[in-house]
């Protein structure tokens, strides 16, 4: 996995902090042209938070949403796939978990959030985060995965309450099709509601259009979907 290279000049995105998991996190926040709008957390790829992880939280302000992306790294932003990967093994699926609850009571509780739950959105390793946390916070009424890696065995969806919405790419052979089969059948059995998880003639990443396996058609279809389902459970 490669992304444009990161320098001194182009740190993690951040411009508010809040309380989270006993410490002090960052994160990116934008706000809808309205100056209010149902909540939104986004959740970054294993490269930190991106300039594209910003792009996708002003995107979804700009379409009424007030949007925030955690920062779970702390700053630090990946240069390459060998340091990412060892930013994201340094990362226990427990604490980051933990930093996004403090982000959902953060999102919930600033003003200019109209709804009474959040929705989730996020990308490979953000993909999966977004299980992780739907599955044990009920204030997570959306949940949206692209492509999401899930860090060994699935989670206990039996306390899911969000509605999901995922997005898969068929030649993907980080979450291949059988993986995706395997999350709808498990949650489906633990909740009695199957989720909708949807697939797209494209590879990993295809949203990001910062990576070689980027896909227009299957990214704006994605995307739109996407807009449409976080307002329906949203408002």
């Amino acid at each position: 996995m490669t992304e444009r290279p990161r320098t001194a000049e182009t740190p993690a995105r951040q411009n508010v902090t809040f309380p989270s998991a006993g410490g002090t996190a960052h994160g990116y926040l934008a706000l809808p042209p309205s100056g209010s709008g149902p909540g939104v957390l986004v959740i970054q790829e294993w490269w930190g938070l991106t300039d594209h992880i910003a792009d996708v939280v002003d995107r979804l302000a700009a379409a009424g949403f007030v949007a925030l992306a955690p920062d779970l790294y702390g700053g630090s932003v990946a240069h390459d796939s060998k340091e990412a990967g060892r930013m994201m093994q340094a990362l226990p699926v427990a604490h980051g978990v933990e930093l996004l609850s403090g982000a959902v009571e953060y999102l919930l509780s600033r003003p200019e959030v109209t709804s009474d739950t959040v929705g989730a959105v996020g990308f490979c390793m953000g993909g999966g985060f977004v299980l992780y946390l739907a599955a044990v916070d009920p204030r997570v009424s959306a949940a949206v995965p692209f492509y999401g890696v899930i860090q060994g065995e699935l989670p206990d969806f039996s306390g899911l309450r969000a509605r999901v919405l995922g997005h898969y790419g068929e030649q993907d052979g980080s979450v291949p099709p059988e993986k995706v089969d395997a999350l709808r059948e498990t949650i489906r059995e633990q909740t009695g509601t199957a989720p909708d998880l949807r697939r797209y003639p494209a590879g990993h990443a295809f949203f990001n259009d910062r990576r070689p396996t980027y896909s227009p058609d299957a990214a704006d279809r994605a995307w739109r979907s996407t807009v449409d389902f976080l307002h329906e459970q949203l408002g």
